[in-house]
C-alpha cells in the first residue's frame, strides 16, 4: 500500500507527515509495534491509555475489569490540536471513536489466541479480562471495528505473533511512512 493510494482528506493532503494508528486487541503487541515505528520513523508516539490516566480522561475505574471508564469525548477533545499536523504514532486497542480525518493509515495487529493468553497472563491481568480479551480476539472485534470505521484504503491488518513478525510490520509500516513523506515533497514541488 502506498500513500498515494489512499483516500485523502482535506487534513491529509496538508500534512507532510502521516499520523499512524496501531490498534488491536491487548496482547497483540501494539506497544511494542509503536514504540519501533516511532524511532524507524521518526514519529511521536501517544499511547492513549496513558493520556487517559494521566490527564484523568475517563469517568471512573471499573474494579471489577482493572482499567478505567474511558470517556472518548474527553480523548477526542485533548488529541485534536496534537493530531493535526501529522507526525504520531498513535497506540489504543479500540479505534472506532477517533475521527477517520486524524490518520493516514490504520494498523490493526492480529495474534493468535494462545498467545494473546500467555502474555496477558505474564502482565498479570485478572482471568476474566483475559477471556474477554481472547475472545475479542476470536471474534475478531478490533478488526471489524476498524473496517467499519475507516476507509479500506487505509487500513492494514498485519499478523503479530513473533519478534520476526513485529520486524517485518514495523519495516512496512516504516516504508509507507517514507513513500508518505515523498508523496508530499513532490506534490509541493509541482
Amino acid at each position: 500500500m502506498s500513500s498515494s493510494d489512499q483516500a485523502q482528506s482535506p487534513l491529509s493532503k496538508r500534512r507532510t507527515n502521516p499520523n499512524v494508528l496501531i490498534t488491536g486487541t491487548p496482547g497483540t503487541g501494539k506497544t511494542t509495534t509503536a514504540e519501533m515505528v516511532a524511532a524507524a520513523a521518526g514519529l511521536e508516539k501517544v499511547t492513549v491509555g496513558d493520556l487517559v490516566k494521566h490527564r484523568k480522561l475517563h469517568d471512573g475505574y471499573n474494579e471489577e475489569y482493572d482499567t478505567y471508564w474511558l470517556n472518548e469525548d474527553k480523548v477526542v477533545d485533548e488529541m485534536e490540536d496534537m493530531m493535526a499536523d501529522g507526525g504520531m504514532c498513535v497506540d489504543f486497542h479500540t479505534c472506532g471513536f477517533f475521527p477517520e480525518r486524524w490518520f493516514d493509515l490504520v494498523v490493526v495487529l492480529r495474534t493468535d489466541t494462545e498467545r494473546i493468553f500467555d502474555r496477558l497472563e505474564e502482565r498479570g491481568y485478572k482471568g476474566n479480562k483475559i477471556q474477554e480479551n481472547v475472545e475479542c480476539e476470536i471474534m475478531q472485534v478490533v478488526l471489524d471495528e476498524a473496517r467499519e470505521s475507516y476507509s479500506q484504503d487505509i487500513l492494514l491488518e498485519l499478523q503479530s505473533n513473533t519478534v520476526d513478525d513485529m520486524e517485518a510490520n514495523v519495516e512496512r509500516v516504516a516504508a509507507f511512512v517514507e513513500q508518505f513523506r515523498q508523496d508530499r515533497k513532490t506534490e509541493q514541488a509541482i
